[in-house]
């Protein structure tokens, strides 16, 4: 019924879509300005920063999933694969899909020798949470999110 296999150059147009879809989603659509030429350079030039896998529905062969991934490191854990993105696009929701991509994720993480996995969800995304927690996911509530846009790096730089 559903098909998990590596991405390619070729797919990032729909990769794309999908990210445009979360982001509708998640209620922030203009928070996307990521570009096809931005994703090819950063999953497939000289040294690419991510990979991800996309999931195809058998019979249409059409992309209605992905995972994109890359990986860290914990100086308490050692390496780890994080979860970027991790899509299932509405329609194909609850019918096994998300769970054959969420699990070759998973076996990715060994396969590569990390030491575990990490992601991130919405606290208020409570379908996407009943599912990690039945892979008995830890929820950690005590840290808080931070991050600064290039802008404000060059802005704060400059003094």
């Amino acid at each position: 019924m559903y098909t998990v296999r590596e991405g390619k150059k070729e797919d990032l147009p729909a990769i794309l879509e999908l990210i445009k879809e979360l982001a509708l989603y998640e209620k922030a659509p203009e928070e996307v300005t990521n570009t096809l030429e931005m994703m090819e350079k950063d999953g497939f030039g000289p040294q690419p920063v991510f990979g991800f896998y996309v999931l195809e529905k058998e019979d249409t062969q059409r992309i209605i999933g992905t995972a994109i991934y890359y990986y860290r490191y914990s100086t308490w854990k050692g390496k780890r694969l994080y979860l970027e993105d991790y899509i299932v696009t509405e329609k194909e929701r609850g019918k096994g899909a998300g769970k054959l991509l969420f699990e070759r994720v998973m076996a990715k993480s060994l396969e590569e020798g990390c030491t575990g996995m990490m992601w991130q969800v919405l606290d208020w995304n409570e379908p996407a949470i009943r599912f990690y927690k039945k892979y008995s996911a830890r929820m950690e509530s005590e840290w808080i999110n931070c991050n600064l846009q290039a802008e404000k790096i060059k802005e704060m730089l400059a003094k």
